[in-house]
């Protein structure tokens, strides 16, 4: 007992080690961070805070200006931003004057600043979830340190939620340590560091796909409160992504109850699954739609029209496509160059063919929900970058760690065959497996009822049950004499 006391405590160590090495590290950058749709959520949560619209905006504009100033964050890996070519105080006189004009052609509701038009800041005024979020921090800490704190606890209630996935598909606990190290420093922890809502609907999906694993292993309550709470939360925070993980994770939820049906091995909590993750999308998709909430035809002529300063296309779809093609062209181009995620895909690849964890499937739904959210938003802008895409790379954050295990877990074909930790604890210990060893006679004992005597009983049995005479064994067989 002791020595299982002992290794949970070199777990949580290694867990609090790694966080605290990342936020030293992000301590390096507190500001620099913000991106053009940075002044948008804070102006909302300052609004919600109890700000009038007008101050909002004022405080808005300020923090995005003053930390645009800050050059590309060489100490932080994965970022992409450029150096504005203005000063400080062009960059509060053009904002200013962007308010002013839009306040003067009509915008003058909302919790936002006006910092553009009405339309285009309705997408943001539809996610009230990450700047409910940030309403205790900016409150509390002020717009620089609390944005920064608020992306810490985010970035770490991610990378927690990957070790507890692969603490319980039956990963060791060094496999768990590297899957959160990864997080952190992959593209996962600098997007979950950026004052968006990408990173808060980051952690979000973490742990949706912590509750998919223990709906895998068949621990329903508390896989299915986690998807249920997680895609909730998601829905204020980010209801396109939502969405498209609610879609992803029922298609491979689906197409593996199908494949087990067909292998003769059905499970019912597979299908279960699905049709939880069905239910949700669903669900996501009449709550937007009775909300009035923008629309994918809306973010195509987003896209198209340069922000709505142009007039709508009656067809937006064939120039989306050709848009599609050119963004993902691109793309590829750009991962010949820099190919730390095909790698990295190669890795998890390797791992889903030598390991059968019950993590990789809601991994791969997850990833494959990323790819879905980059493709409804083919913006070469965003090409440097890795926030739209970002769900694709807990595909090798969990698939990757599970290497480092030397001996593939136990697979009977049922859903959830592996050993359990502390099964893996008592091989490991021999003080445990003894521990163990000691109590079976007892357990024995209790239940046959007949005291601490009954090994001796069993071997007398043994020692006095006749051998078979060889003679009158059917011919062709010997049996051998019995001990």
């Amino acid at each position: 007992m002791r020595s299982i006391r002992s290794t949970k405590h070199l777990g949580l160590i290694g867990m609090l080690l790694i966080a605290v090495a990342f936020a030293g590290l992000q301590l390096t950058a507190v500001t620099g961070r913000a991106s053009p749709d940075t002044k948008n959520y804070l102006s909302y949560a300052l609004s919600l805070s109890g700000e009038s619209r007008a101050e909002a905006g004022r405080r808005a504009i300020d923090y995005s200006c003053a930390s645009q100033q800050h050059g590309p964050l060489d100490s932080i890996p994965w970022t992409s931003r450029k150096i504005a070519g203005e000063s400080e105080e062009q960059c509060v006189r053009r904002l200013n004057d962007s308010v002013a004009h839009w306040s003067r052609n009509g915008n003058i509701s909302g919790m936002i600043a006006p910092f553009a038009n009405h339309r285009f800041m309705a997408i943001f005024e539809a996610r009230p979830g990450y700047p409910l979020f940030l309403v205790p921090f900016v409150t509390l800490f002020g717009a620089m340190w609390g944005l920064w704190l608020a992306g810490l606890v985010v970035a770490l209630a991610g990378s927690v939620c990957v070790l507890l996935t692969l603490r319980c598909a039956g990963a060791s606990r060094r496999a768990g340590l590297a899957g959160q190290a990864l997080y952190l420093a992959l593209p996962t922890g600098t997007v979950a560091m950026n004052p968006l809502s990408d990173g808060l609907s980051l952690a979000l999906g973490t742990a949706v796909v912590l509750g998919c694993t223990l709906l895998s292993l068949d621990r329903p309550r508390t896989g299915v409160a986690l998807v249920l709470c997680g895609l909730a939360l998601m829905f204020p925070v980010r209801y396109s992504q939502a969405l498209l993980l609610a879609v992803a994770l029922t298609a491979g939820f689906a197409l593996r109850w199908a494949w087990l049906r067909r292998c003769r091995r059905p499970s019912a909590r597979t299908g279960q699954a699905a049709v939880l993750c069905g239910a949700l999308a669903v669900a996501v998709y009449a709550g937007a739609h009775l909300l009035s909430w923008p629309t994918g035809q809306d973010s195509a002529q987003d896209l198209l029209t340069d922000h709505y300063r142009r007039p709508d296309l009656p067809n937006p779809w064939p120039e989306f496509l050709v848009q599609e093609r050119v963004f993902w062209t691109a793309w590829l181009r750009r991962q010949t160059t820099y190919p730390v995620l095909p790698v990295l895909l190669a890795l998890s690849a390797w791992a889903l063919l030598r390991r059968r964890s019950a993590v990789l499937s809601a991994a791969l739904a997850a990833a494959s929900a990323g790819i879905l959210n980059q493709a409804g938003h083919p913006n070469l802008d965003q090409l440097p970058g890795h926030r739209l895409i970002v769900f694709v790379w807990l595909l090798p954050v969990l698939a990757v760690p599970l290497l480092l295990d030397r001996e593939p877990a136990p697979w009977t074909g049922g859903e959830g065959a592996q050993r359990s930790p502390l099964k893996r604890r008592r091989e490991r210990d021999p003080a445990a497996s003894r521990a163990a060893a000691h109590r079976r006679p007892a357990v024995a004992d209790r239940h046959s009822g007949r005291g601490a005597g009954v090994g001796e009983n069993v071997g007398a049995v043994r020692e006095h049950r006749p051998a078979l005479p060889v003679a009158d064994a059917p011919a062709g067989r010997r049996i051998r004499r019995l001990r």
